[in-house]
């Protein structure tokens, strides 16, 4: 083939793992026995049953505090009557005014108790909504920290519910990279060994006080990856430049240098020591004795010596 000339972008590789944007510890809410959690592997829909306490204590603190309510309705109606009537007495000159104000005050009194009472009632029965764990997005359970019979407290974790379908690729990326990258930016990457692509999401602009990297978030092309997978990612360093190069199968690697093999007009071959310099894909930059256009060897070139007189053939379609 032809050593050409090509836009070359200078890259760095750096290592990040593919995570889920739902990542959770869903925790208890209110105190309570646990009696069931669902188990490592379970796959929960949004408001699916994660975990479920124990509620016989708020069942029957609502028993009570409905008792009080009904008490507080009872006060309530009796103070509304007793207003209502002295207020008649009053506008027929029956009644004194100043009993007519404590009767409004005892009213305005027993409608805030039964203000107070309804609001514990709404209080009780969110706490027994909150019994019920939920899955506040669709996920697996990935870790039970607490089994059926055991105690929890407000905010003790009780699973970890992660989502397998949202992904994206987390790194951390040097300074010099900075320029170079933005929100929708392309990247290519590897993912356990297969070539794949994203676009920026995000980059952080803060830099971590010790190592002095920079968090990048990719959104992934695909779905067939999994959380926890390892990613390596390729980040443009600088601009792109043009590059004199040849495909990689073109270098001889030998102990004494890098060479490749040029084909002279009369079909006989040369060898050039040249120096590498940037790579992406299968084209890797050389510098040397070397021109744009020049013949260069990419299959046999390691049986080949300097001089031999070759009968050179043309690659077609990659092979």
């Amino acid at each position: 083939v032809a050593a050409q000339t090509r836009q070359m972008t200078p890259m760095v590789e750096v290592a990040g793992t593919v995570i889920s944007r739902n990542d959770s510890s869903l925790a208890a809410q209110v105190e309570g026995l646990v009696t069931w959690v669902a188990e490592v592997g379970t796959q929960l829909a949004t408001g699916g049953v994660a975990a479920l306490l124990d509620d016989v204590l708020i069942r029957d603190e609502l028993v009570e505090e409905q008792t009080r309510l009904a008490r507080e309705q009872a006060n309530v109606r009796f103070n509304q009557a007793e207003a209502q009537r002295l207020t008649k007495l009053a506008r027929d000159n029956h009644a004194a005014l100043s009993r007519l104000e404590q009767a409004q005050r005892d009213l305005s009194i027993a409608r805030s108790e039964l203000a107070a009472a309804e609001s514990r009632i709404m209080q009780i029965r969110e706490k027994q909504e909150r019994t019920t764990i939920k899955a506040p997005f669709a996920g697996v359970v990935t870790g039970q920290f607490i089994q059926a019979g055991e105690w929890a407290d407000p905010g003790t974790p009780i699973i970890r519910l992660v989502d397998t379908v949202a992904l994206e690729a987390q790194a951390w990326t040097p300074v010099t990279a900075l320029p170079h990258i933005s929100t929708g930016t392309r990247l290519g990457l590897t993912i356990a060994g297969q070539p794949a692509s994203g676009t920026v999401r995000t980059l952080v602009p803060v830099g971590d006080d010790q190592s002095r990297l920079y968090e990048l978030r990719l959104l992934l092309d695909g779905d067939n990856w999994s959380a926890g997978q390892s990613v390596r990612i390729a980040i443009p360093t600088a601009e792109s430049r043009p590059a004199l190069v040849v495909p990689r199968d073109a270098l001889v690697l030998r102990r004494d240098g890098v060479t490749v093999f040029r084909i002279l007009e009369d079909n006989t071959a040369e060898r050039i020591t040249v120096e590498t310099g940037l790579a992406e894909g299968d084209f890797i930059e050389v510098s040397g004795a070397i021109q744009p256009g020049d013949t260069v060897v990419i299959r046999g070139g390691e049986r080949l010596r300097g001089g031999q007189q070759v009968t050179p053939t043309k690659q077609v379609n990659g092979e």
